[in-house]
């Protein structure tokens, strides 16, 4: 349930490099920024997201109409600039215990440390929200994402073969990770 805690999240974070970067939700005024995050994305990389994320549409809704009780979105700001965006999709019914995360950053923002730190503020959300367990889907040719992900306490459990299609048709596979966040309550 959104709390007015989640609306006014504030987090202020410096980088290896000394950068600092806030930390927030979105907010309805993201719109260019946002896009302008998206848009520069080499094809190469766009053939791995779940959404056409060069359709100017698809990025407004997600600032336009938010649902903060299924997505709780996560921009990290440099000025005016949106330098990633991580998100944390709830699930609902038997799967609400537990929740899928996302991250993208701006490719002068990587290998910073800036993904540790909002992979850290969604677990730090996900705890406040009582859930279980985290879960990813890692497109298997990034074994550098997987790694990232096991720095931050994600366990690989499974490889799905030919899970994923590229806009090509060519199919790849799929990691799947999760993160446990305690353990369920073992009574008798």
């Amino acid at each position: 349930m959104l709390t007015k805690e989640d609306l006014v999240f504030r987090q202020v974070v410096t980088l290896h490099d000394g950068a600092r970067v806030l930390l927030r939700p979105i907010i309805p005024s993201d719109r260019q920024a946002m896009l302008d995050l998206f848009l520069p994305i080499p094809f190469e990389e766009r053939q791995y997201m779940r959404h056409d994320i060069n359709d100017p549409n698809v990025v407004g809704a997600w600032v336009d109409h938010p649902d903060f009780d299924k997505v709780f979105p996560l921009v990290a700001v440099v000025g005016d600039r949106i330098v990633g965006n991580a998100t944390l999709h709830m699930h609902q019914g038997p799967a609400r215990h537990r929740a899928e995360v996302r991250i993208f950053l701006a490719k002068d923002f990587r290998r910073r440390g800036l993904g540790t730190r909002q992979l850290q503020a969604l677990i730090d959300q996900a705890r406040r929200r009582n859930l279980y367990l985290l879960e990813v889907q890692v497109v298997s040719p990034h074994a550098e994402h997987i790694k990232a992900m096991q720095q931050v306490g994600f366990k690989p459990v499974c490889t799905f073969e030919d899970y994923f299609m590229k806009p090509d048709g060519d199919l790849v596979d799929v990691t799947y990770m999760t993160l446990r966040l305690r353990a369920p309550e073992q009574e008798f």
